[in-house]
């Protein structure tokens, strides 16, 4: 039940904060672009740097990792690559992340509880590590179309399974926005609006049409 006396206007626990938050990046490699099929490629491509351009503006901690890169999968997504030059990527031989130790004490050095996850294919290098990290207590947030699997199957299948062990389905422009949160927040307010422009769409066209129209403030 609901004790009115003590509502309060303030953001629920469940809510992701750029205090609270990782963001792990699971195999946006050649090799497994080439077999993902379960929606275009070009879109996840976009959702991906988006999602990065987003944890960069927030200074989210981010974990960068691939599989097999110098002996089949190929190198980290170059846009991806791009946002954090100067950060080290895990190469793991494990298609279950959370096996690796290199990668999983990258994730406890960061001392975040609430791990937002893409990867690629979402039936195996995605929903091996968020059903291994829930079941060691963590809030796990799937960004669906930052992933994709190798049919559209394949990916809402595996979305489901991870749905019913706990996880949380998001967008890429979802995590933006709630780590925004408010408008007001002026420190971030340009560079948020400036990876909608780039990354969201029609979205992103609004944005840039009211700014044209109204003032650089008029998006929200």
């Amino acid at each position: 039940m609901v004790d009115i006396a003590e509502v309060t206007a303030t953001p629920g626990p469940a809510l992701l904060t750029p205090d609270n938050a990782v963001m792990l990046f699971i195999d946006h490699q050649p090799q497994m672009f080439f077999g993902t099929g379960s929606h275009d490629r070009t879109t996840i491509i976009n959702s991906t740097v988006g999602l990065a351009k987003a944890a960069k503006v927030f200074d989210v901690p981010v974990v960068l990792s691939t599989v097999a890169a110098e002996t089949f999968s190929g190198p980290l997504l170059p846009p991806l690559a791009d946002v954090f030059p100067d950060q080290k990527v895990i190469d793991r031989t494990s298609m279950n992340a959370w096996e690796d130790v290199a990668f999983v004490e990258a994730v406890k050095a960061t001392g975040r509880t609430k791990l937002v996850i893409s990867g690629l294919w979402t039936e195996v290098c995605l929903v091996l590590p968020v059903l291994s990290a829930i079941a060691q207590g963590y809030e796990v947030y799937v960004v669906t179309d930052a992933s994709g699997g190798v049919t559209p199957q394949a990916h809402e299948h595996a979305v489901q399974r991870m749905v019913q062990a706990g996880a949380v389905p998001v967008t890429w422009v979802q995590v933006l926005l709630e780590l925004q949160r408010d408008w007001a927040r002026t420190a971030t307010y340009g560079p948020v609006t400036e990876v909608v422009k780039e990354h969201a769409g029609a979205y992103g066209l609004g944005v840039l049409y009211a700014q044209s129209m109204l003032g650089e403030h008029a998006a929200g």
